[in-house]
């Protein structure tokens, strides 16, 4: 909500005063002139580079407003003929920075996860394109109007936080800018809305425009607000002098709506959408590139997205006027591409009617408190709370409706004395209150209270005054009056006064008879209050010897004369007072008299005695009932002489009410029921009965209607689906149920409990059945098979329980361990069961797996490892919850930690599609329909139903009324309704909609291919339009070389292994188990094959149980064995999964490996020299070095050390690993450098080079550890080094730098995700890791160590979690980061953590101190700089210290995660490596960061060069191009396209044009081609001349066509002047096209026309060269090569790429590699038609580039060697330091350099004279 200072509006120019600039700032052309229409002064932008002339506020950008307003107004005039630009930062309420741009540069709209771009379209007739949008001549003055929550709510699922920074960029004239809570009306004056009492804010005075007197207000001015559909604001008033049929201008502003648009050749040639506009008031939407589909799905306001939405501060009365029925709801446009025609529109229906789901009832009472519950004024009806929802029961039918808007637990209510005003209050966020329409149940009122945290609410009985009581944020008690008569008329609240007081409140009410009078009670006082003058004055009663009770509610007497107040108090007193003369009548006190035979009271009296808590009391004209917290209800006469009736409840009474008659008394009580008492026939009716804690699981039964749930509160229900009544119970004290399920055909109820029991009840007798206690652990999965013959369970130790439950008795039949996931909380979801009952699917044996098994006999039959390694992610992804859908589908639905639901082929286990952002959080509860119409997920407190039957893009809609997260959803057998439970037990109704497709049938199938042309392959046809559209294939793709699947197929047992044992249930596990060890990539189906560990279950085990530092292994006299230290290393660490921490270093998957024969040249006659390399290696963690004082900088990239020079540029690169670093280390003395690498290929261990900085030699090599070194260490003299393994090897090395020996190594029991060494002490080394510290003391005598170890655990207090991070500060200061975010700081001295704060939202990588400043970097991209010099001071102060002191100075955010960082002593300056690959230069003093070394991060493509060879540009996977300078190797541009990859690039010839024209044609996945303008730095062309991804692409050789080919064999021959694709060549159709060359010929040569020489090499081992005269359109077949495939073992996809090029010193002759049996490289003669030499390789070649000056031959192999071969002479030379398959070799046109890449890793060469 906003801050008072901010409301109603805030003028943001004059706030932070612009006039002066010093708060803000000015760029360029800014002037103040006076305007004629406004005559005031305003701000003019102008200037022919927008950038370069702005406006901006804050003055920095370090800065922020802070300005929570909901709605941004922006007055403004955009200049006629030119561009603007808009700039605004939004701030999330996840700290995450959300720019929205809005310009009539833009012609499309654009959306990215941190960037939107709305085009600003003026709809002006011109000639000239290129001012197509722009404002015309006599542009007119506009209010803009940003719903800014509603923008981030709609484009990108995210809650508004506060406006960040604005920038207004030329050309426009500003007036000002504001920002409000309200939605005013600019047409609309204040004295007009006076005068018509319109229902609508009119615009202040201060930001109206003048308007002549009799003239309307849209004949000078526009107005547009964005989104025109919002949610809290109210539609624009159409009044008089602007009539429905009113012609307004033309020339009128739009952002554009999107639609679906035709395709165009050129982007310049795209029909312009006219939108009509209602009224005056323009829409703004988007206009989108491709074809957009636009679907309309319902999201309730209740709570935002994410469940946690803040109330406005005011809102119109028509903001909830839908708040009854079914919920609060607004419309959200989804926006997604889909690759569909526009005729196919309507099969791409929403939800039909809207919305889907209505909520039809609710089982639950309270949440906050269990105290209100009234009853309505003609007693038909009770009203009450439960958590977030208010329910009305009828008490006859049972019938329940609802008042939904509240976002949080209501904590209170108040209803009039005639039932139409009803009050609630809610208890967080704090101070929000609701007036209500009784009738319509329509919220008429939205306000804010003083009161911090309201206690009570009444209502005077006329319902124009309402007294609310509760506690300041001071912790004062406070009550506050409102007037609320005019409420229902239009009107707002009004405080009439308000009092602070100090006297303890627990009840207060209003008196009936005159409503300026109330009462209160409580802690030791009773007072009468008075409301005149417009303050409340109270005066207390004497209360003599009962002053010091504690009195706990009141009530008046009913009577008309009566001046009697009632009170009660806890211990058991009733006084009745006279509250006119303020005394005491009347004392009297329940008491319970026992009988010594009986433990039950048998009489009450009110006399001495120990008395029974009396928690209500209500008073009629002749009762007065009594609830107590013995459990009973009574009724006594006025005169309390006897006891008229009793009930006797379950628990202790919250509450009672007499109604309205006085004829039935409702009551509460504390255990969750509700009921009331029928005084004349003396029944007691029981309304409802709830669980007391959260509902953890649900079950539903098919032939009864019932449902059973399990609550943290020990208990299990079962509840009756049609009356909502509960039918049984089972209290379990001692443990808590965790799931439940029903058999599906008898009355059998399974339960299973937190200490692994499984109970199984009958329902028909009500009794205990059978008792299993198969497992150890919490049971987290209980599921059925569907023919009611199995049963599973699950626990939290990993293990699985296979059980027949055919008879009546359940018995054991299977039990599996170490199968599920570990530590998994119970879930629905945990296990799943196929339709037909014969498949198991499950998470496990880790979260990152999903195995399905055969439901019989529990064979492993397929595993899918759903962990996604991506780079810039900041955890890997697991796998939360899974789902089987219905038969006929076959799906297997997985959701996963990355908030996304995979769809696999529950057979095959391939991607058939994804849907991503389904929740802001990880969605752990699914269900599908029967019929695979409706999926159901929730997650956090919101529910979503998706329509799965749409293949793109599915629509969604969103409910949200649960104040608690959502535990589990589930349909009901009818299939007419749903449940949700988590708070409260909530019933949907699924509304009718229009019949679909049924899942069988062609058209509603998911499955279901397109439609296909006669004669064409359907199969091949499929998967082009799948590969190109992001669809499904048939066929599951193979592993690239490139990145590892994301979802990779894994093994299961062979036959015969089942991985399972057979136990009864006296028997215990066995001791032998088997585990997966391997992946399964290969072509064909996934095969089921399984090896046994070897001991490695056995070997786990040990090693969990070993203490620290108790496995020593000394080695004095060298290295250990290596064949026994690595077979039992394997054995130890084939099952250990990989922490959830972005700390652990992964080497990126490569299935390349490194040749083993390699002809190193001679030394002083290399042919190649390694010049530089291009990009830093993003993946490694602690991989930058820097030493200010010497100027040392190293880092690291592939395989490579790379040494630079940062002032000339100059690199050294130090060769000495096989595989890729993952960390480096440097000596105190600056002259060691430490490098790590992981273990690849032959080799048994990890390498750790040592090297000598000022020669740049490797000294030493060491080896030991055998996955992965996580972590390097120098002690503080440089003796020592410490070596730590990663999260498999979880061994601590120890070496002596003296004598290269491995001192000792220590097995560790848990990951270690950091270390260090202390600065002040030589033999202390720290290590964080799970939970804990650790602290090593070193004790070395001679060659012998000795260590001594203190592990201490994180204080609860802090709630850090995992230790990630850590650095030392000043003696004896210890900094570490969490996975949390929050840093620790420890005292090493005395062990023990001091203080903790949150640094930050994600999990901290990077620590680094110095002096009194503290800097960290984590996954969340963010740098930040922190003040620590009061830390020393607070260490004094021990656990009592608080982090107020420390304050962050600066923070920066970057392009990844931070995994390396390096500064300088006095921390004003460092170096910063992320996981983009990018190293930063970070000045804290300026707050800016420079770009020092970029790179790709992805797989690169293609290499080319300008003709001059200026520049060289780049394309990757990652969709980017970029244009490199040659001169210093530095990125200039990039282009980038979102969600495409780049697969091939063309730079065009000299003789395209002129020479500043320079162009690149490049080719995307999708099927399209773009031509990028080199000078103008944009995009002039996008075409789409294919169906499937472009492979290849050349100009010709003039330059005027373009020449591309597909992965389906197509040539297309396009003009990039016209845009148009003139002729398609299918002769290599069924390979894809590898290789598209293109030179010039004389014409006539090879005896053919044409002046175009060309050739194109497909996969299938088949040239063909071309002649061509593209002018006259002639192309004709100069010669054709077939050669055999290649003689490999691989399967047939894994053929080399087919190479062929001309030869540049003689261009009748055709160099062809990858082609024939055998790995050479064979020259043809174009003009003898034979080959005509053949030179050898070593292996085959996967690429080639000829040298265009001397005879040179560059080949690159998929062994990661570099061949450079004379082709005069035959001499070769090879070349390595590629970390992978050297993929693509290219030599510049000077033949001086040569570029190599091997996936993302660019290595240029320089090429000596040879």
């Amino acid at each position: 909500m906003a801050r008072v200072w901010q409301h109603p509006f805030l003028n943001v120019f004059r706030h932070f005063k612009v006039d002066e600039w010093k708060r803000s700032t000015k760029e360029g052309d800014v002037a103040t002139v006076m305007d004629k229409t406004l005559k005031c002064t305003v701000y003019r932008i102008r200037g022919s580079v927008c950038a370069s002339n702005y406006i901006q506020l804050p003055k920095t950008s370090t800065q922020s407003l802070g300005l929570t307003g909901r709605y941004l107004y922006l007055l403004f005039r955009p200049l006629s003929t030119r561009h603007f630009v808009i700039h605004l930062d939004l701030s999330t309420e996840d700290k995450q920075v959300i720019r929205v741009s809005l310009s009539n540069i833009f012609k499309e709209f654009k959306s990215t996860a941190t960037w939107l771009q709305f085009p600003f379209i003026y709809d002006a007739e011109t000639s000239r394109k290129d001012l197509a949008g722009v404002a015309p001549p006599g542009a007119r003055w506009t209010c803009l109007q940003l719903d800014l929550h509603d923008i981030l709510l709609v484009y990108l699922n995210r809650c508004y936080s506060h406006l960040k920074s604005v920038r207004l960029c030329a050309n426009l004239l500003v007036r000002s800018l504001y920002t409000s809570d309200l939605c005013f009306d600019p047409a609309v004056t204040v004295g007009e809305a006076r005068r018509a009492k319109l229902p609508v804010a009119p615009m202040p005075r201060e930001m109206s425009f003048p308007v002549p007197k009799g003239e309307s207000w849209h004949d000078h001015y526009i107005h547009i607000w964005f989104p025109s559909g919002s949610s809290a604001a109210s539609k624009p008033v159409q009044r008089s002098c602007s009539p429905p049929d009113a012609v307004f201008p033309k020339h009128v502003p739009q952002l554009l709506p999107p639609r679906l648009v035709a395709f165009t050749k050129s982007r310049q040639d795209s029909p312009s959408s006219v939108v009509p506009l209602l009224g005056p008031t323009a829409s703004l939407g988007l206009l989108p590139e491709d074809s957009l589909s636009c679907e309309c799905s319902k999201v309730s306001i209740v709570g935002g997205p994410s469940g946690n939405s803040q109330e406005p501060l005011a809102c119109m009365k028509a903001t909830d006027k839908h708040a009854a029925g079914s919920g609060l709801q607004m419309s959200v446009c989804k926006l997604a591409v889909v690759p569909i025609a526009p005729e196919d529109v309507a099969k791409h229906e929403s939800f039909l009617p809207d919305p889907v789901l209505r909520l039809k009832g609710v089982i639950g009472l309270g949440g906050h408190s269990t105290k209100w519950a009234l009853w309505t004024k003609d007693g038909a009806a009770v009203v009450y709370p439960c958590h977030a929802v208010i329910v009305v029961l009828r008490i006859d039918t049972r019938e329940q409706c609802f008042f939904l808007g509240h976002t949080d637990k209501v904590s209170a209510l108040a209803l009039d004395g005639s039932s139409s005003l009803l009050a609630s209050a809610q208890a967080r966020p704090h101070s929000v209150l609701r007036l209500w329409d009784f009738q319509t149940r329509g919220c008429l009122s939205l306000f804010q209270s003083p009161v911090h945290n309201v206690c009570s609410l009444s209502f005077s009985d006329s319902g124009a005054l309402l007294c609310c009581v509760g506690k300041d944020r001071h912790g004062k008690m406070m009550v506050v009056a409102w007037g609320t008569d005019q409420v229902g008329r239009g009107g707002e609240a009004v405080v009439l006064a308000k009092v602070n007081t100090d006297v303890d409140i627990q009840a207060f009410e209003i008196a009936f008879f005159n409503e300026t009078r109330m009462a209160s009670c409580g802690r030791g006082s009773v007072r009468l209050w008075r409301l005149r003058g417009g303050a409340l004055r109270s005066c207390p009663v004497d209360l003599g010897e009962h002053h010091a009770l504690e009195f706990t509610d009141l009530a008046f007497g009913k009577a008309q004369d009566d001046c009697t107040l009632y009170v009660c108090s806890r211990s058991g007193h009733i006084l009745e007072m006279d509250h006119q003369r303020l005394v005491v009548r009347h004392t009297r006190r329940l008491l319970s008299t026992q009988i010594p035979s009986s433990p039950l009271p048998q009489k009450q009296t009110f006399s001495s005695g120990p008395g029974i808590a009396i928690s209500s009391l209500s008073v009629s004209q002749a009762e007065c009932a009594v609830g107590s917290e013995d459990g009973y209800l009574r009724v006594w006469p006025l005169d309390f002489s006897s006891v008229l009736l009793e009930a006797e409840h379950e628990g202790p009474i919250s509450s009672v009410r007499l109604s309205p008659d006085g004829l039935r008394v409702l009551s509460t009580t504390s255990s969750g029921h509700l009921g009331f008492l029928d005084i004349p026939s003396r029944e007691y009716s029981v309304l409802m009965r709830s669980h007391t804690a959260l509902v953890l699981a649900l079950a539903t039964e098919h032939s009864q209607g019932q449902l059973a749930t399990v609550s943290q509160d020990h208990t299990v229900r079962v509840w009756d689906l049609a009356t909502l009544q509960q039918l049984y119970d089972v209290v379990s004290p001692e443990e808590a149920p965790c799931a439940v399920a029903f058999h599906p055909t008898q009355p059998v109820l399974f339960c299973g409990f937190s200490r692994g029991a499984l109970r199984s009840f009958s329902l028909e007798a009500a009794t205990a059945l059978v008792e299993h206690r198969c497992h150890r652990g919490a049971i987290t999965g209980l599921v059925t098979s569907p023919d009611g013959s199995l049963l599973f369970s699950a626990c939290s130790q990993g293990t699985l329980a296979q059980y027949c439950c055919a008879a009546t008795s359940c018995r054991v039949l299977r039990v599996a361990a170490d199968v599920v996931c570990r530590d998994a909380c119970p879930s629905a979801n945990a296990l799943a069961v196929s339709g037909d009952s014969r498949l198991l699917a499950f998470v496990g044996p880790f979260k990152y797996m999903v195995t399905i098994m055969d439901a019989a006999s529990l064979d492993d039959l397929l595993r899918v490892d759903i962990s996604a390694p991506d780079l810039a992610s900041s955890h890997v992804d697991s796998a939360v919850a899974v789902c089987f859908s219905p038969a006929p589908l076959g799906h297997l639905l997985v959701s996963t930690s990355s908030n996304k639901v995979v769809v696999l082929d529950a057979t095959s286990g391939r991607v058939v599609r994804e849907l991503c952002g389904v929740h802001p959080v990880a969605c752990p509860s699914l269900a599908l329909s029967r019929d695979a119409r409706f999926l159901l997920t929730a997650a956090g407190r919101a529910i979503k139903v998706w329509d799965y039957l749409m293949q793109s893009n599915p629509s969604c809609q969103v409910y949200i009324g649960h104040s608690e997260p959502v535990q589990a959803v589930a349909f009901t057998p009818d299939k007419q309704h749903l449940l949700s439970v988590g708070d409260a037990i909530f019933l949907w109704d699924i509304l009718p909609s229009a019949e679909r497709s049924p899942p069988g049938s062609a058209q509603g199938s998911p499955g279901a291919p397109p439609t296909c042309e006669a004669g064409q392959n359907a199969m091949q046809l499929e998967d082009a339009v799948s590969g190109a559209k992001g669809l499904p294939r048939r066929q599951a793709p193979l592993p690239s070389q490139a990145t590892p699947p994301r979802l990779s197929i894994c093994a299961g047992p062979s036959e015969g292994s089942d991985g399972t044992f057979s136990v009864s249930d006296e028997e215990r596990p066995s001791e032998e188990s088997y585990s997966t060890t391997g992946l399964c990539q290969a072509s064909g189906p996934p095969m089921l094959v399984q090896k046994k560990a070897c001991g490695a279950g056995d070997g786990a085990r040990g090693a969990a149980g070993v203490p620290w530092g108790l496995s020593m292994l000394p080695h004095p006299c060298g290295p250990p064995s290596k064949q026994g230290v690595q077979g039992t290393r394997r054995a130890r660490t084939q099952a250990a999964a990989r922490p959830d921490s972005y700390v652990h270093f992964t080497a990126r998957y490569k299935a390349s490996l490194m040749a083993k024969n390699v002809s190193f040249p001679p030394a002083g006659g290399k042919w190649l020299h390694l010049k530089a390399v291009m990009g830093y290696n993003g993946n490694g963690r602690a991989n930058v070095i820097w030493r200010p004082d010497t100027g040392f900088f190293a880092y690291t990239y592939g395989c490579l050390v790379v040494v630079e020079d940062l002032h000339s540029g100059a690199q050294q690169h130090w060769l000495g690993h096989s595989e890729e670093i993952s960390t480096l280390a440097l000596s105190h003395d600056a002259q060691v450098l430490a490098s790590a690498s992981g273990r690849g290929g032959a080799a048994s261990c990890c390498q750790v080079c040592i090297w000598e900085v000022p020669g740049g030699c490797r000294q030493q090599l060491l080896s030991h550890h055998c996955t992965a070194v996580q972590a390097l260490a120098f002690s503080l003299d440089d003796r020592l080094l410490v070596t730590l393994g990663d999260y498999s090897d979880r061994t601590l090395a120890l070496w002596n730098m003296d004598t290269y020996k491995l001192i000792s190594s220590t097995r560790l029991p848990e990951p270690v995700h950091g270390m260090a060494f202390s600065p002040w002490d030589a033999g202390e080394l720290a290590c964080v890791g799970q939970g804990t510290l650790t602290l090593w003391c070193l004790q070395q005598r001679g060659d012998d160590v000795s260590f001594q170890v203190r592990r201490e655990p994180i204080p609860e207090a802090v709630e850090a979690g995992e230790l990630t991070s850590l650095c030392y500060g000043a003696a004896p200061l210890l900094y570490c980061g969490s996975n949390a975010g929050q840093v620790c700081v420890w005292d090493t001295s005395a062990s023990r953590c001091f203080l903790a704060w949150e640094a930050d939202d994600g999990e901290i990588g990077v620590l680094l101190c110095s002096g009194s400043q503290l800097v960290s970097g984590s996954n969340t991209r963010r740098l930040r700089l922190w003040a620590v010099g009061a830390v020393p001071e607070l260490r004094r102060k021990g656990s009592g210290a608080r982090s107020s002191s420390v304050f962050m100075e600066h923070e920066l955010t970057l392009d990844g995660a931070i995994v390396s960082a390096v500064f300088h002593d006095s921390m004003d300056m460092g170096v910063v490596g992320t996981t983009a690959g990018t190293l930063w230069y970070v000045n804290w003093a300026d707050g800016t960061s420079t770009r020092l070394i970029s790179g790709h991060r992805s797989k690169v493509n293609e290499v080319v060069f300008s003709p001059s060879e200026s520049h060289c540009a780049t394309c990757g996977d990652d969709g980017s191009v970029r244009v490199w300078s040659l001169a210093s190797m530095e990125l200039v541009i990039q282009f980038q396209v979102l969600n495409q990859s780049c697969l091939c690039l063309a730079w065009s010839p000299p003789s395209y044009g002129r020479p500043e024209q320079q162009h690149l044609a490049a080719g995307y996945s999708d099927g399209t081609l773009r031509v990028f303008s080199i000078s103008q730095i944009s995009m002039e062309l996008k075409m789409h001349p294919h169906l499937t991804a472009l492979t290849a692409i050349a100009f010709s050789a003039d330059g005027q066509t373009i020449l591309s080919g597909d992965k389906d064999g197509l040539v297309a021959v396009s003009r990039p002047r016209t845009g148009m694709t003139f002729r398609v060549l299918r002769e290599h159709w069924g390979a894809p096209i590898s290789t598209i060359q293109s030179t010039r010929k004389e014409y006539g040569d090879f005896g053919v026309k044409g002046t175009d020489l060309w050739l194109a090499a497909s996969g299938d081992q088949r040239v063909s060269i071309w002649a061509s005269d593209w002018l006259h359109d002639h192309c004709e077949l100069v010669d054709w090569l077939s050669f055999p495939a290649p003689a490999l073992t691989k399967a047939p996809d894994c053929f080399p790429p087919s190479l062929a090029a001309f030869c540049p010193w003689d261009r009748a002759l055709l160099v062809c590699a990858g082609l024939g049996p055998n790995p050479e490289v064979i020259f043809y003669s174009l003009c003898q038609k034979q080959v005509v030499e053949k030179i050898p390789l070593p292996f085959f070649a996967v690429s080639l580039s000829l040298s265009p000056r001397a005879c040179l031959m560059a080949v690159g192999f998929a062994e990661r060697v570099l061949r450079l071969v004379d082709c005069v002479s035959g001499a070769a030379q090879d070349f390595i330091g590629h970390n992978d398959g050297v993929q693509l070799c290219r030599f510049a046109p000077s033949a001086s350099l040569l570029f190599t890449v091997a996936h993302n890793e660019i290595l240029v060469w320089e090429v000596t004279d040879c």
